[in-house]
């Protein structure tokens, strides 16, 4: 792997470095703090017409085409200034994705674009349910075919962007009676349509103004067509196609964990004690160098998984590694931040607080570090049977 960028990546990161300092990082506190949420959605719709809704996608169905090593510095990039915005960024880039990856031709057409183009600000999964969270294949909810329609029951948690989505792939058992996991079926499914309820939103430890619902279906009626993929193969959909994501929000959590330090090695380099600056302290200088070592190393690791990606190579591997280093730095790097600020650390006077706040979700959404590391485990033993 040749390491460094080219030139259509560099443009896609300082693109996207700009907007972030233009656009998300002046806004990030307020928004953090219950502002304005249409400042939110009206970043959202700037940054899909920047193309950031759809770098991977294919540029017959809206996309940039720029592939995903363009799509992890971008999100690095968007995640420093705000993470709650990126995280939306990266769901959008997934549900693309996957629609792109398994749709029929009508449904690619019929979704991707406006995705991509923000006429749909969000896209949104339904995978995780309050009984079934790291084990999927335990899940209730269910479609039951009735002439041309197919009936959805149940309930779906955790589900950002779920006020402002577009539309939703959605994970259901189809056939009760086959072996657990083998009778999961995956649906897109649009608000509008009949039996489709957005619950109540989660009143979450950080990333504030990313919105998080339940989502539930009474009896909700989609066409037979909303059907995407084969039937009762949706489980091998969500284990194989979402592993994408993990290279997303890996790059999210870099992004944070790279804002964090950065503030606070600016702020070592200004704050003085005991008649110096801080950073001329060793205990200082220590922390600012095992977190900046660790933090390349998961961009290292994010650029691996990525480029494997890219070239079509088998990655589920290196995405959970990149996954699971990335965030769990990410939250070692806020941490030793918000030491290194001491007191006013803790203050939401400075942004690290804020940071210290986003990072925690890295390490449990798009599958915890313990799945992570199961799913790093399988693959490298299986490499010895």
């Amino acid at each position: 792997m040749y390491l460094e960028l080219t030139e259509e990546q560099k443009i896609i990161q300082e693109t996207a470095r700009n907007f972030a300092a233009a656009e998300l990082e002046p806004v990030a506190a307020q928004l953090d703090r219950g502002g304005d949420r249409q400042i939110y959605l009206d970043n959202l719709k700037k940054l899909a017409e920047l193309g950031f809704m759809g770098l991977n996608v294919k540029e017959e169905y809206g996309g940039a085409e720029a592939g995903v090593v363009a799509f992890s510095v971008m999100m690095t990039e968007i995640a420093r200034a705000c993470a709650a915005t990126a995280v939306t960024v990266t769901v959008n880039n997934m549900v693309s994705e996957v629609i792109q990856a398994i749709g029929t031709e009508e449904q690619k057409k019929r979704y991707i674009p406006k995705i991509g183009s923000g006429e749909y600000l969000a896209g949104a999964f339904g995978l995780t349910e309050p009984g079934a969270g790291s084990d999927p294949a335990g899940m209730t909810t269910t479609a039951v075919l009735d002439g041309d329609e197919w009936v959805l029951n149940g309930s779906k948690i955790f589900i950002s962007s779920a006020p402002y989505a577009g539309v939703f792939v959605v994970w259901a058992v189809t056939d009760r009676d086959a072996p657990k996991g083998k009778g999961i079926s995956c649906f897109l499914v649009e608000p509008c349509m009949p039996g489709f309820v957005i619950g109540k939103a989660e009143n979450k430890m950080g990333q504030h103004a990313s919105s998080t619902n339940e989502i539930i279906f009474q009896d909700c009626r989609i066409p037979r067509g909303a059907l995407m993929g084969k039937l009762n193969d949706g489980f091998r959909i969500a284990v194989t196609e979402l592993a994408g994501g993990r290279i997303g929000v890996g790059s999210l959590g870099l992004g944070i964990g790279l804002a964090a330090m950065d503030f606070a090695t600016r702020y070592a380099s200004e704050r003085s004690q005991f008649g110096q600056k801080i950073a001329n302290f060793q205990a200082i200088q220590w922390k600012i160098a095992d977190i900046y070592t660790e933090l390349e190393a998961a961009r290292l690791l994010l650029m691996n998984a990525a480029f494997r990606k890219e070239q079509g190579k088998p990655f589920a591997k290196e995405a959970s590694m990149a996954k699971m280093y990335a965030t769990e730095a990410a939250n070692r790097a806020c941490c030793e931040a918000l030491q290194i600020l001491g007191g006013y650390g803790y203050t939401n006077d400075f942004p690290v607080e804020r940071f210290y706040r986003d990072a925690r979700i890295t390490t449990i959404y798009e599958g915890t570090s313990e799945v992570q590391r199961m799913i790093i485990a399988r693959e490298t033993l299986r490499q010895f049977s």
